[in-house]
């Protein structure tokens, strides 16, 4: 290949190299694992996450017990366990939501062991070794958590080491969620422009925008609104997550060029979009021992990268060589 490593690592970024793999000689370029911060596995087949490129995912809402039986290997899963959600909120009795991973919140105590108390709800979780927790605010959907029990579930989950993320969706959900001091959103804000203070207070808190921008397709109005206030937070320095929210809809098992392709479009290009896949969150490490690799030539262009990245799979770290001088 006679694309230049410097110009390679200023348009994907610090870690990517030209190799080739040792047992056949296929040329391509390495990247670090991706993780995809959004998933259900429920509804997905996870085996074929690793050859379409996905080496780690964030599976966020689920069955916290059938989530702990899972063994080690690819994809490496980080999880959520149940949604936390008030009574009769969503997802619950949604078809794709069986009982199993829903938690209603009645009482906003911080005390163990409280039938359906916020502590309680949260333990639960921790017990099963989720890593972060998911909190409800969908208010078209349903009755959503009120501040009180919020407040409750973000402050013993940040006793217990765990991040929050929050579905925030309809009016003034994101709002709440922010105010609560949650880590995160598993969704860009989609339901309204959120605007430059709301930005800078998520900015300031250090909290991580999870993306799933390309599941408003069918949606235009809720698409610009989340493309506009993703890219006010990567602008202000957000910490932008790559996330599909795989099992929603019609979508590929691996790295998606239309999320790849609506994070460009939000300005979150080129080295910075291939962060937001590589960003291994809510672990501080990437998954061990292997790599991202993208056979053939490397792109030219930012705009080239969403659909080359479909080429993408998952190769044990030794069987590359870098072919950089």
């Amino acid at each position: 290949m006679s694309h230049d490593p410097e110009a390679l690592r200023e348009l994907l970024g610090p870690d990517a190299a030209l190799c080739h793999r040792a047992l056949t000689g296929e040329q391509g370029v390495s990247l670090p694992p991706f993780t995809d911060h959004h998933v259900h596995l429920h509804l997905t087949d996870e085996r074929a996450l690793a050859a379409g490129g996905i080496a780690g995912v964030l599976d966020l809402g689920g069955d916290p017990v059938a989530l702990a039986r899972r063994g080690d290997g690819i994809p490496r899963v980080a999880y959520a366990g149940a949604f936390l959600t008030a009574v009769g909120g969503y997802p619950v009795g949604r078809s794709w939501a069986p009982p199993e991973i829903t938690r209603e919140i009645a009482d906003a105590s911080t005390h163990p062991g409280v039938p359906g108390g916020a502590a309680t709800a949260v333990d639960e979780q921790a017990s099963f070794g989720a890593s972060v927790i998911k909190a409800s605010l969908h208010s078209t959907a349903g009755p959503v958590l009120d501040s009180d029990a919020l407040a409750a579930i973000v402050e013993v989950a940040r006793e217990r080491g765990l991040a929050v993320v929050a579905h925030a969706e309809g009016e003034g959900m994101p709002q709440r969620a922010l105010d609560a001091g949650v880590d995160g959103f598993a969704h860009t804000p989609f339901s309204a422009f959120v605007g430059r203070a709301f930005t800078a207070h998520a900015v300031a808190a250090g909290q991580v925008w999870i993306s799933t921008l390309a599941i408003h397709r069918d949606d235009p109005e809720a698409a610009e609104f989340a493309r506009v206030n993703l890219a006010g937070f990567a602008a202000a320095g957000g910490r932008v997550l790559y996330g599909t929210d795989l099992g929603n809809g019609d979508q590929p098992v691996g790295v998606n060029p239309d999320e790849a392709a609506a994070l460009d479009r939000a300005g979150v290009r080129g080295a910075a979009l291939i962060a937001s896949l590589a960003d291994p969150w809510p672990f501080a490490d990437p998954p061990p021992g292997v790599c991202t690799f993208v056979p053939g030539p490397p792109p030219a262009e930012f705009g080239e990268i969403a659909e080359w990245l479909r080429g993408a799979t998952v190769v044990p770290t030794e069987e590359l060589i870098h072919d950089d001088h």
